[in-house]
């Protein structure tokens, strides 16, 4: 019996992909590494004109095909409508990346007894309902009945830990927030919970949780954000989150469901 190689393992050709939120910062560096392995991939956003750019962008480097889809990930006749369209130009949805996110936070409101009701409601819908309703509709369109899929969620170190707000001092930056901690903590146990339930269709669930990547935020939180992380630096965009989501997208990863793979340069091992 001939065994694949590890080049074969990864190879995404003849996949389709959905990367909710791809259309920037680590959702474009997602869609971009899946079609740089051979996928087709479909990016939503909430701003059609965004994703519709990021779009020629993967195309234009990869060669691949790249669908421009409006998505709010808070609206279930959005979700549906996007599955349903990347299934009709595609014929079929082999991965979704749910990375939609968002975390919404001023330093007036984000500590716990300061923080709006409607502050907490908004970012559990977009981070963890946006998960499950987008998950919901691909694998009943698409991945059940093929016997066959793969969903990959994207958490955040700040669903796993209590944060040290210190690291904020000195800067204007709100900080982390109870409902991104909460929506984000969700995200993760709904992909074992998820795994468990789709294992017997043959649909793999597995979970991203990165820790901060450097977008030019105040020196004073990169130096303290930095100086708290073992490997003395904050995640880079463009290359640090591609190998972690083909592996999981790709048959390398064929024996994983249900883990949270941490991308975070050792931040959560202290």
């Amino acid at each position: 019996m001939r065994h694949p190689t590890v080049q074969e393992l990864f190879d995404l050709s003849g996949r389709t992909a959905l990367v909710t939120g791809g259309a920037r910062n680590l959702g474009f560096d997602m869609a971009l590494a899946l079609a740089e392995a051979g996928a087709d991939v479909a990016v939503t956003s909430r701003n059609l004109e965004s994703a519709r750019a990021s779009a020629e962008r993967i195309a234009a480097a990869t060669g691949r095909r790249a669908l421009a889809l409006e998505l709010d990930v808070t609206s279930e006749e959005q979700a549906a409508a996007a599955v349903e369209e990347a299934l009709r130009q595609f014929g079929k949805l082999d991965i979704l990346v749910n990375n939609a996110g968002n975390v919404s936070s001023t330093p007036e409101n984000a500590p716990l007894e300061k923080r709006p009701l409607q502050e907490w409601m908004n970012t559990v819908q977009v981070n963890l309902t946006g998960t499950f309703l987008v998950s919901k509709h691909a694998a009943a369109k698409a991945m059940i009945p093929a016997r066959s899929g793969n969903i990959i969620n994207i958490a955040s170190i700040s669903g796993m830990i209590g944060r040290d707000r210190r690291v904020y001092a000195g800067t204007d930056m709100g900080g982390s927030t109870v409902d991104y901690a909460a929506a984000k903590g969700g995200v993760i146990n709904l992909t074992r919970d998820m795994a468990a339930w789709l294992a017997r269709y043959n649909i793999r669930v597995n979970c991203i949780s990165p820790g901060g990547f450097w977008r030019n935020q105040p020196e004073p939180f990169v130096k303290a954000y930095s100086d708290a992380t073992p490997m003395g630096r904050m995640g880079q965009d463009g290359r640090e989150m591609k190998g972690p989501v083909v592996f999981l997208a790709s048959e390398a990863s064929s024996y994983c469901t249900g883990i949270n793979l941490v991308v975070d340069g050792g931040f959560t091992c202290w």
